[in-house]
Order: C-alpha cells, then structure tokens, then sequence
C-alpha cells in the first residue's frame, strides 16, 4: 500500500525511524547500525536499559544484569563485564537484537512489499530525497500555504459580482489566519480535509490544484473533494462569516473520517 500510494502521488508513511529507514536502503548493516536507547518505545524496556546505562559501580552494574537476565539471555548478551566499560557493548548488543534482529522477518516481508512497482530501488538510489516522505511527518499547514495553494475563481473584472466576491475573499483569508491562530472552531487541517479529502499535502502535489469559488446557493461552504474544490458562502460581515464557515465544516457529513 505504501508503495502504491508513493508512485501514484499519495502521501507517504512519515512514521519510520531513520535507523530503520537507513536499514531498510542498506546505507547501514545490521551489524554496524546506530541505535540509542531513545529508538525504544516501549517504557519497561527503555527503563531496564537505563538502569544498566546509569549504573555507577560495578556491583550495580552486575545487580542490574542479574535482575535482567531472562531478558539479556533472550537478546544473546547476559553476561558480567569486568568493568564498567562492558555496560555499553552490552546496550548496544541488546539494542541491535531489539530493533533489527528479532524484526528480521518483518523487516524483510517490509522490503518485498516496497519492492511493488521497484519502489524499493528507487529508495535506494534517492535516499535523502525520499527521506521526509518516510520519516518525518508533513510540515504544518500556514495560512499562506493554504491561501497560496487554492487557485481563486472570480468574476468579470469590473463587474458589482466581482467586487462582491473580492470583499469576500478577504474574509477568506483573515478566516485563515484566524484558523492558524486557533481562533477559530476549525483548524487549518480541518479546511484542507473539507475541501480536498486530505488533512497533510501528498509528496507530489495536488491534481487537480484546488479551487476557490463563491456560491449563493448555501449560507455554508460546500467541499467537493473529487475536484479538490470548496465553495465559500458570500457572507455581510466577517462575523457571519467565521460562524457559518465553522458550522458548516464542523457539520459536514464524514468529518474527521481521516
């Protein structure tokens, strides 16, 4: 699935490790990658790892593998080092077994799947370009980037529709910033998930470039997901506005059905 939504423009993962993902491209081995006690996420695990790490006496030291030992005995590195310099191979062992050595299988049923459409080699060729898109989560919207991302439909220049449209439009976006200002009842992901299906950009972009139109027909705004399109009530005043835009996208049918 990730694959498929990669080549045909979706939105990537955002959820790996780097270590993992470095794992994944082979730009590390198994044997040499850097792993931290941070990469554990689970709280009991991470805790046993630093009580060994903050270990300042060798008999601490020794206490604490003993106390440990069904789980160091399970990763194939319980034993007693003879200083306190031993505490460190001994993380370290631990750590590899922990995030790569008993995931083996996984992460290799992991790579086959990548492999769909040889998107696999295409990770490996570009690391640092696909990087964002598998390990990082999307930058936060701005309500630039919002306001810059939809393509303004209005009128005739001239025309009294086109000045109506223009006063509304600021609105728009004051709504905009409002919303990036939590002022609002909606945020700015809500406004993108009401217009376009979407709460973060794909890595490739939008198609179509969403659209920003006027309508009378409603008093609230109306997202046409499949055109990437929102239509936005042509209110009097900013207060309206605000009130109807809020009510009509909190009350949207499916809303938050990410």
């Amino acid at each position: 699935m990730i694959a498929t939504s990669l080549v045909h423009g979706g939105p990537g993962p955002a959820f790996l490790s780097k270590t993992l993902y470095q794992h994944l491209i082979g730009t590390t081995k198994s044997d040499v990658v850097e792993v931290t006690i941070e990469d554990v996420t689970d709280e009991a695990t991470k805790a046993f790892l630093l009580e060994i790490s903050n270990a300042a006496t060798l008999k601490e030291l020794h206490g604490c593998i003993e106390m440990h030992c069904s789980l160091l005995q399970t990763a194939g590195c319980y034993g007693f080092p003879g200083s306190l310099d031993g505490k460190g191979n001994i993380i370290k062992d631990y750590l590899r077994w922990y995030i790569i050595y008993r995931n083996h299988f996984s992460i290799q049923r992991f790579k086959d799947g990548l492999a769909t459409l040889g998107v696999i080699h295409a990770l490996q060729q570009h690391p640092l370009l696909f990087q964002p898109f598998m390990c990082s989560r999307p930058e936060p919207l701005t309500s630039d980037f919002l306001e810059d991302m939809f393509a303004v439909v209005l009128s005739e220049p001239g025309s009294s529709r086109r000045q109506e449209e223009t006063r509304v439009l600021g609105f728009w976006r004051d709504y905009l910033i409002d919303a990036e200002d939590t002022k609002t009842a909606v945020s700015l992901q809500d406004i993108l998930m009401f217009a376009t299906g979407l709460n973060s950009i794909p890595p490739a972009g939008m198609e179509p470039r969403p659209r920003l139109l006027f309508g009378d027909a409603s008093h609230f705004p109306i997202g046409k997901t499949c055109a990437n399109t929102i239509v936005i009530p042509m209110a009097q005043s900013y207060k309206q506005f605000q009130d109807d835009m809020d009510f009509g996208i909190l009350n949207s049918p499916g809303f938050g059905l990410y």
